[in-house]
C-alpha cells in the first residue's frame, strides 16, 4: 500500500508565511444530501477480499466507474442504484482515471502502463508504455498527460498513445490538471510541497509554487487553481499565474477533488468524510464517507460518489441506492 496510507494525524494546520486565509475557517453542517448509502466497488469485495477502489470518473450515462487498485480492474456502477453493471480486466494497479470525450484512460502504477478504454462496451483500444509508475491523469483537448510518480516526471502522449514528450518536474508527481485558460499543466509534487506549472503545448516549466504539506490532488476551476494537501488536511488556493495563494482547513488527509459550478468537493481520507464547501464563501458541510476515501465525483442529479479505499466500497448519497447508513456529520 502507498506509503501515504502511513501517515499520522496532524494536530495543528499551518500554512507557510506570505499565504493569505482568505477563507471562512469552520466548517458546519448545511443544506444538501444527509445520509449516505454503502455500496459494493468491486464484485469481489466482502469481508476479507476487498479490491482498493480509489480512482472514480462519471461517464454522463448513468454509470459511475471504479478503479480497483488490488483487483487490476474497472467497476461500472450504475447511478440509478448502485448496482455493479460489469467489471472489466486492466493492468496492474489501476489508480487514475481521465476521459479524453470518447474514451476512458486507466493509468496502471504497477506495471507501466496507460490502457485507452471503449467505456460502451469495456473493450481496450489500446495500452501504452509508461514507465516510471503511472499515477495521474488529464487531459488537454488533445494530449493525455501522465504524472509518473516513481521517476519524477509527467509524460505526455498523443490521443494514439505516442509519447510526445516527457519533463523532469518534482518529486513524486500525484495529481495533475490542466487550466484551459492559460493553456497550462499543474502537477502536485507530493514530496516536495509544492506544484509545477507547465506549458501544454511545449512542456516547458513556467513555474513551482510552494503549497501545504503532501499535495495529492489538482482541480482546475472557478478560475483559480486548487491542491488538496494530504499531510496538512487544507487546500490551497492558486492563481493561474501562481503568485497568489490562500489556505483553507477541510479536513485530515485532503486528497481527491471535484467541483459543481458552485461548491468543491474534496475527500477526507484520515477522517472518512467528503467536505462540500462554497467556493465563494467558504460554508462547509461534511458527509460521512467509508474508510479512507480517495475519490469524489457527482453524477448527473448532483448525489457524490466516494471511492472508499480501505472498505472496499463506494459511499453514495443518491436516496435509490440500498443499505442507507449514516447522516450528516460536524
Amino acid at each position: 500500500m502507498r506509503n501515504l496510507m502511513t501517515k499520522v494525524t496532524l494536530v495543528a494546520v499551518l500554512i507557510g508565511a506570505g499565504f493569505q486565509t482568505a477563507w471562512a475557517q469552520t466548517a458546519t453542517a448545511g443544506a444538501g444530501n444527509s445520509a449516505t448509502t454503502q455500496v459494493a466497488a468491486d464484485s469481489s469485495a466482502n469481508g476479507t477480499t476487498r479490491g482498493g477502489p480509489e480512482a472514480l470518473w462519471f461517464d454522463g450515462k448513468g454509470s459511475v466507474w471504479v478503479a480497483n487498485q488490488f483487483t487490476n480492474s474497472l467497476s461500472q456502477i450504475a447511478t440509478s442504484n448502485g448496482a455493479i453493471a460489469a467489471t472489466y480486466a486492466v493492468g496492474k494497479g489501476p489508480v487514475a482515471l481521465a476521459s479524453d470525450g470518447k474514451s476512458l484512460w486507466v493509468a496502471n502504477l504497477h506495471d507501466g502502463t496507460v490502457m485507452k478504454i471503449n467505456n460502451a462496451n469495456g473493450n481496450i483500444a489500446g495500452t501504452f508504455s509508461v514507465p516510471g509508475g503511472p499515477g495521474g491523469l488529464a487531459w488537454d483537448g488533445a494530449n493525455m498527460w501522465v504524472a509518473c510518480r516513481e521517476n519524477n516526471t509527467v509524460v505526455k502522449l498523443s490521443a494514439s498513445g505516442v509519447v510526445v514528450t516527457t519533463v523532469a518536474v518534482g518529486r513524486r508527481p500525484l495529481g495533475i490538471a490542466y487550466n484551459s485558460a492559460t493553456a497550462s499543466v499543474w502537477v502536485a509534487n507530493n514530496l516536495d510541497n509544492t506544484v509545477t506549472k507547465l506549458d501544454a503545448a511545449t512542456g516547458t516549466k513556467l513555474g513551482t509554487f510552494a503549497v501545504g504539506r503532501g499535495p495529492f490532488g489538482v482541480l482546475s476551476a472557478f478560475g483559480s487553481i486548487y491542491v488538496s494537501n494530504f499531510f496538512d488536511g487544507t487546500l490551497t488556493r492558486l492563481s493561474t499565474d501562481g503568485l497568489t495563494a490562500s489556505a483553507i482547513a477541510v479536513g485530515d488527509g485532503a486528497a481527491g477533488m471535484t467541483s459543481d459550478g458552485t461548491n468543491l468537493w474534496v475527500v477526507n481520507n484520515g477522517t472518512n468524510t467528503v467536505t462540500k464547501l462554497n467556493a465563494t464563501t467558504g460554508a462547509a458541510s461534511k458527509f460521512a464517507t467509508g474508510r479512507s476515501p480517495f475519490a469524489v465525483v457527482l453524477d448527473a442529479a448532483g448525489n457524490f460518489w466516494t471511492s472508499n479505499f480501505s472498505s472496499g466500497t463506494i459511499s453514495t448519497s443518491t436516496p435509490s441506492a440500498t443499505l442507507a447508513t449514516t447522516a450528516i456529520v460536524q
